[in-house]
Parts: C-alpha cells; sequence; structure tokens
C-alpha cells in the first residue's frame, strides 16, 4: 500500500463523479431532442445516457503480477461504459410538427428531468465528499511532514 492511495482513491473517484454529472447534463440538454440519430430511414430521439461505475480493482492474480513488477495498483473506481437506456420515448400528439408520424405523434427523449436533477444531486454530493477525503489525506501528510523536522 502506497502512502498516495488516499489521494488515488478520490481522484479516481473525481473523475467518475465528474462524468456522472456531464452525462445527467447532456440528458437535460437535450431532453427536447426529438432527432438524434438516424436508424432505418428515420430520425429517431435522443435516448437518456447512464454511466455504469464499477471497482477499480484487479483480480488477485494480476494484482500479485504488478506487486512483482513494483507497479502501482488501480484501485478506487472507474467508469465501465455510458449505456442508453431502453425505454419507451414518450408520445406527444403534435400533428404540425415536423417529426410527426402518420397518426400526428411525435417521439419525444426518454428524458425524465426529475431524474436527472437526483442523478445530478447524488453526483454532486459525492464528488464534495471526494473532495473532503482528498483535503483530509492532503492535511495528514503536511502533519506527518511538520512533525518529522
Amino acid at each position: 500500500m502506497g502512502i498516495f492511495n488516499a489521494i488515488n482513491h478520490s481522484a479516481s473517484g473525481l473523475t467518475a463523479q465528474r462524468l456522472r454529472m456531464d452525462v445527467a447534463s447532456s440528458n437535460m440538454a437535450n431532453a427536447d431532442t426529438t432527432r438524434g440519430e438516424y436508424i432505418d430511414g428515420k430520425w429517431q430521439p435522443y435516448r437518456r445516457k447512464m454511466v455504469v461505475l464499477e471497482e477499480g480493482r484487479h483480480s488477485f492474480a494480476s494484482s500479485f503480477q504488478n506487486a512483482l513488477k513494483e507497479e502501482k495498483n488501480s484501485f478506487g473506481v472507474k467508469a465501465r461504459a455510458i449505456i442508453e437506456e431502453q425505454s419507451e420515448f414518450k408520445m406527444v400528439y403534435q400533428p404540425g410538427h415536423p417529426d410527426a408520424d402518420e397518426q400526428g405523434f411525435v417521439a419525444y427523449p426518454n428524458v425524465d428531468p426529475l431524474k436527472e436533477m437526483v442523478d445530478l444531486m447524488g453526483a454532486t454530493r459525492s464528488y464534495e465528499a471526494n473532495v473532503t477525503a482528498l483535503n483530509a489525506a492532503k492535511g495528514m501528510y503536511l502533519k506527518a511532514l511538520e512533525i518529522g523536522r
């Protein structure tokens, strides 16, 4: 275990939470985008995106090999993927809209602003917690250096 593991853990958390905030912001910005991707000769609405996080540990065998090679282990959290939510689009009757189908319905993105705000608040709180942990580790390192004088 290295001396800077606490900082590395917090840094990985900061990066992951920043990505969650960026994705939630993108979802909010595209909440009314009816023309996302062009699939099968038809415009599809924007699909809500979500970040999948995973623990940044490796298996015991790979950690052991890294230790033998004196490489630093990767701990903390990391983003595994950004996936699209596959729930149904919201259908709104707007016959005059340029993207309306034959029945006059327009498909709107599956983005719920309330869900996005909750996700954004959770990511913000986690980001703040990681900043606090980072500052605490930094404070301990500085105290240890002062004692050594």
